[in-house]
């Protein structure tokens, strides 16, 4: 390594559904971050690392910002608002419109308030005409001073290499904070409970995505080592839920269960062994103690 090497952190903003996990997963070549069209999809800070001969990026992709309704809500928003402090650089992520909502309006008075370099990203460019993506880029560049614009599609990867060469040039010089093999400073057991929470995310309707969260209990290596038993639960808020959860039959939570397993072997590289229960705990999601419970912890 040389003293011309870069290293850095970027955050990744954005309202809820505008593909920053998407996007992060495109950039490191890896699935980390659990993707769905539901909003709070992300709920904790999810730290990924890019490595190349040049530059070492750290991403860090937070809660879509919007407006808290409960205490889960709140501990999101300060997680994604506390990050812009700690960083080099502010990568916000848009779709190709034309139209800044309250939503939009209140990240750029976020933005407003801090000094650092912002890129913004236009995804999902895959979507919409050429001259909609210009569109878009003139209707932003006159609500922010930003360092640089740059339309992609995480969807395609279609431009996310010079999205790479952006970010290396706004980073500042120094050495290697990870391993190069490094992807991603989360343990192991929290990405399977959110591998788990996708699929619950991904298949259940409305309003019971958000009151659901996932506790690994048990997740131990078979002496054999060719296959790892793992036992999960996923925690609802109601009763009703709970049935809808199972489905008929179970047929919901086999469902979930199947799709869950081939995301962990793929991430683990190895069988799985999976089994999982459903319980109620009221309202969880304003309790500060069972909200440190399943992992949702302030870490300031």
């Amino acid at each position: 390594m040389t003293n011309n090497y870069k290293s850095g952190f970027v955050t990744i903003i954005g309202r809820p559904n505008v593909g920053k996990s998407t996007l992060m997963n495109r950039l490191i070549g890896q699935k980390i971050a659990i993707t769905s069209n539901k909003a709070q999809t992300t709920r904790n800070r999810i730290q990924t690392v890019y490595t190349d001969d040049e530059a070492q990026i750290i991403f860090l992709d937070t809660p879509g910002i919007n407006k808290a309704k409960n205490k889960l809500g709140e501990y999101m928003m300060k997680v994604a608002h506390d990050n812009l402090n700690e960083v080099d650089v502010i990568m916000w992520i848009v779709e190709p419109t034309t139209f800044i909502g309250a939503g939009e309006r209140h990240i750029i008075d976020v933005l407003h308030n801090t000094n650092k370099p912002v890129v913004l990203v236009i995804n999902k460019t895959d979507s919409v005409e050429e001259k909609d993506i210009f569109e878009a880029i003139n209707t932003y560049k006159e609500v922010f001073d930003f360092t640089d614009i740059v339309p992609v599609s995480a969807l395609k990867g279609k431009n996310t290499n010079e999205l790479i060469d952006t970010l290396k040039k706004l980073l500042p010089y120094g050495p290697m904070f990870y391993d190069e093999d490094t992807i991603t400073d989360q343990p192991e057991r929290q990405i399977v409970a959110e591998l788990i929470r996708e699929q619950a995310l991904r298949q259940l309707d409305k309003e019971i995505p958000h009151g659901i969260a996932v506790v690994i209990d048990r997740m131990k290596e078979r002496n054999s080592g060719d296959i790892i038993d793992i036992d999960a639960t996923i925690i609802c808020e109601r009763d009703s839920h709970k049935g809808i959860i199972i489905g008929k039959q179970g047929a919901m939570l086999k469902s979930i269960g199947t799709k869950a397993r081939y995301s962990i072997e793929n991430l683990l590289d190895t069988k799985v062994n999976l089994k999982l229960w459903v319980k109620v705990k009221k309202d969880w999601r304003d309790s500060d103690t069972l909200l440190k419970n399943y992992g949702f912890r302030d870490e300031n």
